[in-house]
């Protein structure tokens, strides 16, 4: 009986492995029903040519890109728009050459004399590695630049066939390059347009001539599946919102664009009754003739982090002095701004502080007092916004002796970024040596213990400028990674 028992169970598990099989190779052939080719092999059928004049054929199933001189970039267009789609496609490009594939993109008459302009999904042969980002043509510039993941700019393969995957489904525009995630943005400002292929103009005589091919070019536009989400980090564009992927990857909001909740006034039990409002989904630091803390004061987060990733959007205006503190501990007492780590916010071509410090260690994104910023920052200038991110990591295990003992360390949130437009300007580490040395040449000598510190509060400042802030979000990370 015990046996019959076994066989039939045996029988089930292997017809339910049966069911399952087909089920996934049901849904495997459903998806690939779905396809339909952009590019029948022969010609350029449903396609046509704007703007720059590079020469465009079909050879051996291929569309050929090659460049010419005294053009401007050129641009191989779908017939038909498309909003929600998954493409893929492969393409070689000449390694001396720049290219791109558009999509949800337009061209109008209204618009830079019919400029193409548009979201593209960069094709990047050079040193700089940014094959897969996303560049806006001919608006708003690099979108998503791949400084800010590593992984994707080892994905492209110079001299060889490269397998793209682009997925724009509502707000979500995600791209693959040879099966390696790339970009993840989240952008509202256009959800239908063609695709196109780019050959850009060219300035150097010896890059005439260079060639771009691709094949193999299908989308899907119905009953489609999003990829499963990643950790590769992502720009949601859309102010004072958490997209699904970032949710999944463990951001909350710390502004909620409507109210002051999860702040209060640093030193304080609530919120400031003056010096701060919320207005148009911005949390604004009021005008206070530029004195420290002298009109609503400084604010802070309700809860501490340690080991943790925090960004936001800031606009100063004219002259304007700010910062983004992190470890807070408001142990200290300071009569002024609370005294911690601080990413410096700043006007640096008009606010006389950024002609102080050290080489330039009280300019914009700097570790103010101590670190400058690299000189080749991107600053977006007063009245537009700028994008900041500071990263917190990992524990440093450290063993000295002490006497004749052996004395354990463990310092959590060693590691530290500052980002600026979602470009890395500094990084350092915290409780060592070296940067210790530093704090006893700054202002901060005098501080015990200033900057090791294990958990503390997020500080925004008011500096006595008006300065804005929006989409301010955090998450905590593991301090073992």
């Amino acid at each position: 009986m015990a046996k019959s028992k076994f066989l039939l169970f045996m029988n089930m598990k292997k017809l339910t492995m049966v069911v399952m099989f087909g089920l996934c190779l049901f849904t495997v052939r459903a998806q690939e029903k779905n396809w339909t080719d952009l590019f029948n092999g022969k010609d350029l059928s449903g396609w046509k040519q704007l703007n720059g004049k590079a020469k465009y054929t079909v050879e051996n199933g291929e569309i050929v890109g090659t460049t010419v001189a005294d053009t401007p970039n050129s641009f191989l267009v779908t017939d038909k728009s498309y909003g929600d789609f998954i493409l893929e496609l492969d393409l070689l490009v000449d390694s001396d050459m720049n290219s791109g594939i558009q999509i949800r993109s337009e061209s109008t008459p209204d618009y830079m004399n019919g400029r193409v302009h548009g979201y593209q999904c960069e094709v990047d042969p050079s040193a700089r590695a940014w094959s897969g980002g996303i560049y806006d043509e001919a608006r708003r510039g690099w979108l998503y630049p791949l400084d800010m993941n590593p992984k994707g700019r080892a994905a492209f393969r110079n001299g060889q066939w490269n397998h793209y995957r682009i997925e724009a489904i509502g707000n979500s525009i995600r791209t693959w390059v040879n099966g390696i995630p790339c970009a993840d943005l989240v952008d509202d400002m256009t959800h239908e347009g063609f695709i196109a292929l780019q050959v850009h103009a060219v300035n150097d005589p010896s890059h005439i001539g260079k060639q771009i091919r691709w094949k193999n070019i299908r989308i899907q536009t119905g009953d489609l599946i999003q990829s499963p989400w990643t950790m590769v980090p992502v720009v949601n564009l859309i102010p004072n919102n958490l997209s699904p992927e970032e949710r999944a990857q463990g951001w909350q909001l710390l502004f909620d664009g409507k109210t002051t909740n999860g702040w209060r006034g640093s030193g304080k039990a609530g919120f400031p009754t003056r010096g701060w409002k919320v207005e148009n989904g911005e949390l604004i630091v009021e005008e206070g003739n530029g004195g420290q803390s002298q009109n609503g004061g400084d604010i802070v987060t309700e809860d501490e982090y340690s080991t943790f990733e925090v960004q936001l959007d800031f606009k100063i205006t004219e002259g304007a002095n700010s910062g983004i503190k992190y470890f807070i501990t408001e142990k200290y007492g300071s009569k002024e701004s609370a005294i911690g780590l601080e990413y410096q916010v700043l006007d640096d071509e008009r606010h006389p502080d950024a002609k102080l410090g050290t080489d330039g260690n009280r300019t914009v994104s700097s570790l103010y007092d101590l670190i400058p910023a690299n000189k080749n920052k991107i600053v977006n200038k007063p009245g537009e916004w700028n994008h900041a991110r500071i990263v917190v990591s990992g524990t440093r295990h450290e063993e000295w002796l002490k006497g004749n003992n052996l004395e354990t360390i463990d310092f959590v949130g060693a590691h530290v970024e500052h980002w600026l437009n979602h470009r890395k300007v500094l990084q350092y580490e915290r409780g060592t040596q070296a940067f210790y040395a530093l704090v006893a040449r700054s202002k901060y000598a005098h501080w015990d213990g200033f900057g090791s510190w294990q958990s503390g509060h997020i500080l925004l400042q008011d500096h006595g400028n008006e300065v804005h802030f929006k989409s301010i979000k955090i998450r905590k990370l593991d301090p073992n990674q």
